[in-house]
């Protein structure tokens, strides 16, 4: 309980910090912020300033840093996190219709990279020494140099033009899911796997298999029983750092593919200078990885038993 309490309130305490540091961005950059206000409606930034003056006033971009910060802060708790610049939409729904997008895209990308990382390092680890897993560990560590902005394009040339059996772009149902989800699961893929063969062997060596074997049990209900769960901390925590990754860090997946989602998003936000949907985006990606993180800290006392004692005598 005390280690709950504990993660809560590191959680709490981080976002606030990291909203203060977003709620910044305007002020951080170079320029005048209600200029970049004006950039992101008009074209012609030749205003008077006394027009300037009066949406400084509205916008109440004249009070103290610390009364606006709280002031936002509070809307934002709210659920309020303002109009774009660009659309003059609520930026809450532009963010949650996002996030959405990618966070099917991300996991189910990782959910690939997991169950194909979980056979083939465990077969890795099983056949070590052996050609298999020679083959299985050089072609995953080639998939790690290859970029998604190369292989993107690629996918595309290959099963979208010339076989025409998957569409390019969109976000129009499972088939148009494919191709992006390829390209986001193979790095990580490599990753996992590479993980999956050493933690693996580890498990394999340690007496407690070798004591599983001597009560009777077959060599595939040990793996299962024993070797995979035993296997899965240092994948979990993997996982973990992709998944926080990959909703902030599919910018060039998803603009290549056409899908609106938050990386998307946030490059066309900052291409068009709107501060309020960049700033909404920020924390909500920030705030989604402290939480992923601390959801990964409570699965480690699910999984192994002890990381949990090490908690409870902490």
């Amino acid at each position: 309980m005390f280690f709950l309490i504990r993660r809560l309130a590191v959680l709490v305490g981080t976002l606030v910090i990291a909203s203060f540091v977003v709620f910044l961005i305007p002020y951080l950059t170079p320029g005048d912020p209600v200029r970049k206000i004006l950039r992101g409606r008009v074209r012609d930034l030749n205003v008077d300033p006394v027009t300037l003056e009066s949406l400084r006033r509205s916008y109440g971009l004249d009070r103290p840093l610390l009364t606006q910060f709280w002031d936002w802060l509070a809307k934002a708790l709210r659920g309020d996190l303002g109009l774009s610049y660009t659309s003059r939409s609520p930026v809450t729904e532009m963010i949650s219709s996002a996030l959405g997008v990618t966070t099917v895209l991300a996991i189910t990308s990782l959910l690939i990279a997991l169950v194909a990382a979980l056979f083939f390092g465990s077969l890795a680890a099983v056949k070590r020494g052996k050609p298999t897993d020679t083959a299985i560990t050089s072609i995953t560590q080639g998939f790690v140099a290859i970029p998604e902005y190369w292989l993107a394009p690629v996918l595309i040339l290959v099963f979208a033009l010339q076989l025409g059996a998957l569409p390019s772009a969109g976000w129009r149902g499972p088939e148009s899911m494919v191709l992006p989800c390829l390209t986001l699961a193979l790095r990580p893929m490599s990753y996992f796997t590479q993980v999956t063969r050493a933690s693996m062997i580890d498990v394999l060596e340690s007496p407690h298999i070798t004591a599983a074997r001597a009560r009777g049990l077959t060599f595939g209900a040990t793996m299962l029983r024993h070797g995979v769960r035993n296997a899965l901390l240092p994948v979990i925590t993997l996982f973990s750092v992709w998944l926080a990754g990959l909703l902030g860090g599919s910018v060039v997946v998803e603009v290549i593919f056409s899908i609106p989602g938050m990386g998307r998003l946030l490059y066309e936000s900052v291409v068009n200078n709107d501060v309020p949907t960049i700033q909404a985006g920020v924390i909500s990606l920030v705030g989604l990885a402290v939480l992923i993180t601390t959801l990964t800290d409570l699965g480690y006392t699910l999984i192994n038993p002890t990381v949990r004692a090490a908690h409870v005598s902490a």
